[in-house]
């Protein structure tokens, strides 16, 4: 038999805490097909991973120190880099398990069964209707769990171990308690992400490495067939910190998301308030955090579609753009009266951003959801103390705004959701009226166009009532889908039919990466076809995950 371990130090916390982020990372597409949504989009698993790496980053360049010490630096990390709701929990439970290690220079197996359990108190505390079936459950009977075996166990790794079996009981038992899961066939993502968690730690506590898991007993990958869009209530997962600038009570304001969505988490620190909340009306939400102080990390995403919307206008966009590897703007050592920081994706859709005078950018989009420090970074390269941030995706509002707090810049985020929304906004920009008029004008202007995406689907569903087969054609048009199918023509067809209803002036097509001159020809033939008045602008955008944006207006 091995050496007992009897306490865990800074250090090996430390090690358990990289050990689970690799364990995650590992298996984020794996948790990403748990999702119920065909669409290639950053989900539970990638949230989760990016989650656990703030934390790992901010580990590895810390000395040894106390185990107090490096959990209340998981749990900082991991408050302001939560993505998504399971990303949330996650630090919930950290922040409960890091102010029951506060002061301690390590801890034996009850006081780290003690910690777990608080981490859970600290979440339930937290979620304003916690449902079952979920990651919570999950932390819950593995940390029941771990009490229990910690009265009479002092080897940690047993406790470890004992968590991690009723961890694995209760993450089975999740397609039975929650009815979207059961629709599904599958278990819950965020309880497997943290039956992954226990395992990466475990393994830490072994001397281990992470290795692959196979999948579970239960399905592996959901099937779609059952679930329709139409079965969410509320249809935007809306997530942000608002900085505590007043003394204003925050029970006001958990009793003012109670009567606007579910899925809520209040998470009240001393400095700041952090928010998820699955909602009808996420600008109203902000607007009422806004009365705490300023807001940052917003990400705003529409689960019924999980796949951002570029709802947009390019109207007045150059003709065919050459391409260039465009990572931000050069610095300006002559400071403007503001600046405009962009999150966008694609060499071609960087150029058109840089034409319109954007004076930073940040490289990232669909599946590559920048952090609030790489948005941040730019907003303090860029060349004025007031600086606007179209983060161009509902998954990265959230992010954006959080940077307001972090820097003594003043920081707008225009709540722009896809790239041509972004453009539209640069092209309304006008400050005749004074900066604090202008985010209202681009704003609205965000809002005037007619946008369809068309991309290829990741895994077969049921969706907006259509059967969709994982790599066929997805065609969306305003949130809607449109059509979908292997024919491209059909497709296409489809989509060429909604825009001619509107009778638009401008249309302007951006090609993604993708998209192959054969296809590009019949979209312009079909535009043409449709709408022969429009005016069509075609734009080589090199953007991933979608093969074609456009935009009409």
């Amino acid at each position: 038999m091995g050496n007992l371990t009897r306490q865990i130090t800074g250090e090996l916390f430390k090690l358990m805490v990289i050990n689970a982020a690799a364990g995650i990372d590992k298996h984020k597409t794996e948790l990403n097909d748990l999702n119920v949504f065909p669409v290639p989009d950053g989900d539970t698993g990638t949230n989760m991973s990016l989650t656990m790496s703030a934390a790992e980053k901010a580990l590895v360049s810390m000395a040894p120190g106390t185990l107090g010490h490096a959990a209340d630096i998981v749990a900082n990390a991991l408050l302001r880099g939560a993505r998504g709701n399971s990303g949330v929990i996650l630090s919930l439970l950290f922040r409960g398990f890091s102010r029951r290690l506060k002061d301690l220079d390590c801890a034996n197996a009850k006081q780290i069964a003690s910690a777990l359990s608080a981490g859970v108190d600290s979440a339930y505390n937290a979620v304003m209707k916690p449902a079952e079936g979920t990651i919570l459950t999950v932390s819950r009977q593995s940390s029941n769990a771990a009490i229990t075996a910690a009265e009479s166990e002092e080897d940690i790794e047993k406790v470890f171990e004992t968590a991690l079996e009723a961890g694995h009981v209760a993450l089975a038992n999740t397609i039975n308690q929650n009815p979207v899961l059961k629709k599904a066939g599958v278990i819950d993502a965020g309880g497997k992400g943290y039956v992954y968690m226990l395992e990466g730690m475990l393994m830490a506590l072994r001397g281990d490495t992470i290795e692959k898991e196979s999948s579970g007993t239960v399905l592996d990958k959901a099937d779609f067939t059952q679930f329709e869009s139409s079965d969410i209530t509320y249809a935007y997962c809306t997530e942000f910190i608002a900085e505590r600038k007043t003394k204003k009570d925050v029970n006001r304001l958990r009793d003012f998301l109670d009567k606007r969505g579910d899925s809520i988490v209040v998470v009240d620190d001393d400095e700041i308030i952090k928010i998820h909340i699955h909602t009808n009306e996420p600008g109203v939400i902000l607007t009422e955090a806004l009365t705490f102080g300023p807001l940052h990390s917003i990400k705003i995403e529409n689960m019924r579609e999980q796949h951002s919307q570029q709802t947009i206008t390019t109207s007045s966009v150059p003709n065919p753009v050459t391409p260039t590897k465009a990572v931000g703007v050069a610095d300006s050592k002559e400071m403007k009266p503001y600046a405009v920081v962009v999150v966008c994706a694609g060499e071609g859709i960087e150029e058109v951003y840089r034409n319109l005078g954007v004076d930073r950018l940040v490289t990232g989009g669909q599946t590559m959801n920048p952090s609030t420090e790489d948005i941040l970074h730019e907003v303090n390269a860029a060349p004025s103390d007031v600086v606007f941030v179209l983060p161009n995706n509902k998954n990265i509002i959230m992010a954006a705004q959080q940077c307001d707090k972090l820097t003594d810049k003043r920081v707008i985020v225009v709540p722009t959701r896809s790239i041509p929304q972004g453009i539209s906004a640069m092209l309304a920009i006008d400050d005749a009226g004074g900066i604090d008029a202008m985010p209202e004008v681009m704003t609205t202007a965000a809002k005037r166009v007619h946008t369809a995406l068309i991309t290829h689907a990741a895994r077969d569903s049921t969706y907006d009532g259509k059967d969709i087969k994982e790599g066929e054609y997805i065609a969306l048009v305003d949130d809607s889908l449109a059509d979908n199918g292997s024919s491209f023509a059909k497709v296409i067809g489809s989509i060429t039919s909604s825009f001619e209803k509107n009778s638009p002036e401008f249309i302007t097509v951006f090609t993604g990466k993708d998209a192959n001159e054969k296809d590009t020809a019949l979209v312009l033939k079909k535009l043409a076809s449709s709408v022969p008045s429009a005016e069509v602008s075609i734009i080589s955008g090199a953007q991933p995950v979608y093969n074609y944006i456009i935009s009409a207006e």
